[in-house]
């Protein structure tokens, strides 16, 4: 990181620049502040967690009721969405979802919904046998041993899938902020200081999304080592 910030200041000095200065990227976030940049954050971050929120929730349905032979081709269907442009699904929601913010909602969570799917189906295929036996040797009923082994079992899987995925839905959201932009957002900025050539604006937005999908990371990290350390240790080993 140093190395980087020793380059771009190196870089800086001159006429000429193929890439912003420091002191413009500066300009830039302060022009940004001035603006509402918080305001604009907000708007991301709310996008992105109720997205979250939604795909998680029914991606966690259609992984758990998929060892049913009647809904197996419906989580496998859906992990296949992953290969579908975006383009592709605007165009088809356009005619089914008419306000412009649920279409927002829809892409992200249709889009989380496909890789989170195809990561929870690979947990699910990876539970030993053993698990499934000593729940029922215990007497357990069917829910009871979805809830001990699946669920309450694999749920440090499940959080770390969504730390992995959530990256994908966060650099998604500049894209799908761009079909509304009366919403605001960080994709609005961007996009109308790209429209104006303000590079140096356009470096300290993206700047602020590595900044925020950082911090996610780091967030969820921290969460899964405080509320599961058993199961972060013998991943360690």
């Amino acid at each position: 990181m140093i190395i980087i910030f020793t380059c771009w200041f190196v870089a800086g000095f001159g006429d000429k620049h193929l890439f912003p200065t420091i002191p413009q990227v500066m300009e830039g976030l302060s022009s940004l502040w001035s603006e509402g940049l918080i305001t604009h954050i907000g708007a991301s971050l709310l996008l992105c967690i109720g997205s979250i929120l939604i795909a998680s929730f029914v991606s966690m349905i259609i992984v758990y009721i998929s060892p049913i032979p009647y809904y197996r081709p419906l989580a496998f269907m859906f992990s296949k969405l992953r290969f579908l442009p975006l383009t592709g699904l605007t165009f088809y929601l356009a005619v089914i979802v008419k306000s412009a913010t649920k279409m927002q909602y829809s892409l992200l969570v249709i889009f989380m919904s496909s890789f989170l799917i195809t990561t929870l189906l690979a947990m699910l295929r990876d539970i030993d046998q053993e698990e499934y036996d000593l729940a029922k040797s215990m007497k357990a009923s069917r829910w009871e041993t979805l809830w001990v082994v699946v669920v309450k079992g694999r749920m440090d899987y499940i959080l770390d899938a969504v730390r992995q995925n959530l990256a994908i839905v966060w650099m998604m959201v500049v894209t799908v902020e761009s079909i509304l932009v009366a919403n605001g957002g960080l994709g609005t900025l961007i996009k109308n200081s790209d429209k104006f050539a303000n590079h140096g604006r356009v470096v300290a937005v993206q700047l602020v999304i590595l900044t925020i999908g950082i911090t996610f990371d780091f967030v969820l990290t921290f969460l899964r080592r405080r509320l599961f350390p058993y199961s972060v240790k013998s991943l360690n080993h």
